[in-house]
């Protein structure tokens, strides 16, 4: 039987894991990270969902004879957003299972 009192134990255990972990993608939808190219003439945030939330860029970027250049910084920016989200996400799972190695399920 104490076999039995384990597999509860366990059983609670990963329930209330599974409950701070909606939790926590929760409050990860709200958090957002920033991210700049071009010394900051474009502004890229992107929220824990790993959604773009808004982009900026410098009135002073805007070259109708370089759009490749402001495609290229904008491109960047919003990379660099997304794996700054992506690192955030996995950081704060990963404080929340402990390190386990759990894929698939963020």
């Amino acid at each position: 039987m104490k076999n039995m009192g384990n597999m509860n134990k366990l059983m609670k255990q990963v329930q209330k894991m599974q409950q701070d972990m909606a939790k926590l993608q929760d409050e990860l939808q709200e958090r957002t990270v920033e991210a700049t190219a071009g010394g900051g003439v474009v502004k890229v945030v992107a929220s824990g969902k790993k959604q773009i939330v808004s982009i900026e860029i410098s009135p002073e970027v805007v070259d109708p004879d370089d759009v490749e250049m402001l495609q290229d910084l904008v491109m960047a920016a919003t990379n660099e957003a997304l794996q700054k989200a992506e690192d955030m996400v996995a950081e704060e799972m990963g404080k929340l299972t402990g390190g386990l190695n759990m894929p698939g399920l963020f």
